[in-house]
């Protein structure tokens, strides 16, 4: 009896998922942050290199990125795999699952890649955490003649939707003048104060929020002693619409309340952006409905989504490319125990019996996404078409 090209790319990703749980749990014992992610992105290319795959490294100017291909089909599917870690927590967003269930996924299409038409891309995309990896890997060209973007990241449940949120990431210095606190503070120029005035001109506009607006930050170098009247302070912010139009009008109203504080102490101000805005996110629904169904036969539910629960919010650079290119971008759940995302017991979540169910589930769900949609002749020709 034939198989059908769904049972052959099932087949061949559960045939690989030593390699693929292997691979997460190298990424999760040796977490690297946002743009320093040698070892981990070297990891990950060589998986798909000794499966078959022409592996592009460096791509973008960004050494950590990278760009593997298999097949050359008229439909061409982008699987993306993130593996930055976050500071101290390590792997609490589960970047390592991400990258093995796009991994894997891409195992599975390049198995069926010639009989369906099909080009499978995947990419290396780092510093989600904050660097907007895939913002610059977009307006540098990397994902041109991608018809359909997809990955999967680990959450405490399962969800189709969320509310991923459009932020700006940016560092805010203040600069005043040292002096000693006790025998000539009048000689000072006090920065703290600047942060202090600019946090509670911040706490105040908060009541006069559009609903889903949202800043936070850390003061991430507060003085020099406790003697000593702080001439240097530094802290590190992120403003969240759930808009890109949202965001362009909180940021200014922000900026005037570090202004404030500059001018109500006497300090000088300077805001660096840290990466391009991430935008707010729009899912491909036919994508997502295919998605549902491949995830539904592997025993996920979506109980939360069919009855309008509250959505998780989060923001992430996949937003940019869900503009440009049909995307998908579920949440797959893992049993957290009760943690949460960046918690050390979400990190510890991300290793282990639960997480490895969960690289397959993804792997399989988003392999067969892509498989229905090359054989949906609908769906096929209107992703084509762009």
């Amino acid at each position: 009896m034939s198989t059908s090209a769904s049972e052959r790319a099932t087949a061949a990703i559960v045939e690989s998922n030593d390699v693929l749980v292997e691979l997460a749990e190298q990424l999760h014992d040796d977490p690297e942050l946002a743009f320093e992610e040698h070892r981990s992105a070297s990891a990950t290319a060589t998986v798909l290199e000794r499966a078959g795959f022409r592996v592009e490294r460096g791509v973008c100017d960004l050494p950590t990125a990278f760009r593997a291909s298999a097949g050359s089909g008229s439909l061409t599917v982008g699987v993306f795999a993130e593996y930055d870690a976050l500071p101290e927590v390590g792997h609490a967003c589960g970047h390592n699952i991400i990258a093995a269930s796009a991994v894997g996924a891409a195992i599975g299409l390049r198995s069926v890649a010639e009989e369906l038409d099909l080009t499978v891309k995947v990419f290396g995309t780092p510093a989600e955490e904050g660097g907007g990896g895939k913002v610059l890997m977009l307006e540098r060209g990397a994902f041109e003649g991608v018809h359909a973007a997809m990955m999967v990241h680990p959450w405490s449940f399962d969800r189709l939707e969320s509310g991923c949120l459009a932020v700006d990431h940016f560092d805010v210095t203040f600069v005043g003048r040292t002096a000693h606190a006790s025998a000539a503070p009048s000689q000072g120029v006090n920065a703290s104060d600047a942060m202090t005035i600019s946090q509670v001109a911040i706490s105040l506009l908060r009541q006069q929020f559009e609903a889903g607006d949202q800043v936070h930050g850390i003061v991430t170098h507060g003085g020099e002693a406790a003697n000593i009247i702080p001439g240097h302070v530094t802290g590190r912010f992120m403003c969240r619409s759930t808009t890109d139009a949202g965001l362009e009008r909180l940021m200014p109203r922000v900026r005037a309340c570090f202004e404030a504080g500059a001018l109500a102490s006497g300090s000088t101000l300077s805001i660096d952006q840290l990466a391009p805005p991430y935008t707010h996110m729009e899912q491909d629904r036919d994508l997502l409905a295919l998605y549902r169904r491949n995830a539904e036969a592997r025993g996920r539910t979506f109980d939360l989504d069919d009855a309008g629960s509250p959505l998780p919010n989060y923001s992430t650079d996949m937003a940019n490319i869900s503009l440009a290119i049909p995307t998908i971008h579920p949440l797959v759940g893992i049993e957290t125990n009760g943690a949460v995302n960046h918690q050390p017991e979400f990190a510890a979540a991300c290793k282990g019996p639960s997480a490895n169910q969960a690289i397959l589930d993804g792997a399989i769900s988003m392999c067969l996404t892509g498989v229905d949609a090359a054989n949906d002749e609908r769906l096929r020709a209107r992703l084509i078409a762009g």
